[in-house]
């Protein structure tokens, strides 16, 4: 298989824009100071027999700054979620009534914000590991166009992809930090 320096630097980069991608969805769903529908709807709710995004099965609204209603479209469904909402351990007690599923969510105290924010730096360093083996992948495809039949590359533009892919691996994790830091603002921040 024949590749160039383009290629590889663009299937670098599809690889960390898919991990900023996860990394928004995930900093989305930990709690900051107020209610919000992308706390839960993406729990795995057991519904006809597959896992399933409760936000496909139901209705989230945010009626109060620290409330969840949860209004499920077969109302049968209440208690699957309310399960399913104690099993994804987001510190909240759902209440199922009249067929729908409420969140009182408590005032975060100083140590489950810390718990917070040490949790979204933890899902910002796995992204980081992911930039670095698109990097490494990256590289030994860099280091095998010397190698490769047909197309001949000079060492310095060889030497030049290596320093391209590094500086993409600088930009996406720039990107990381500032979300990471704007998240423990939000969390932080009463």
């Amino acid at each position: 298989m024949s590749t160039d320096p383009d290629t590889i630097l663009i299937e670098a980069e599809e690889a960390m824009t898919k991990a900023v991608e996860y990394l928004t969805g995930e900093l989305s769903g930990i709690r900051a100071g107020r209610a919000s529908p992308a706390m839960v709807e993406y729990i795995k709710v057991e519904c006809y027999g597959s896992e399933t995004d409760l936000k496909s099965i139901a209705a989230i609204s945010i009626p109060e700054p620290a409330q969840i209603l949860i209004k499920p479209f077969d109302p049968s469904l209440a208690n699957t979620i309310r399960q399913a909402i104690e099993l994804a351990n987001l510190g909240v007690n759902p209440q199922v009534e009249d067929k729908q599923v409420r969140l009182s969510l408590p005032m975060l105290t100083t140590d489950r914000r810390k718990q917070l924010v040490a949790q979204a730096k933890k899902v910002g360093e796995e992204q980081k590991i992911v930039f670095r083996n698109a990097r490494r992948d990256a590289n030994k495809h860099a280091d095998s166009l010397a190698k490769q039949d047909g197309t001949h590359y000079s060492e310095d533009e060889i030497k030049t992809l290596h320093t391209e892919i590094q500086d993409l691996l600088k930009k996406y994790e720039g990107q990381v930090d500032t979300m990471l830091s704007k998240k423990a603002t939000e969390i932080t921040t009463i």
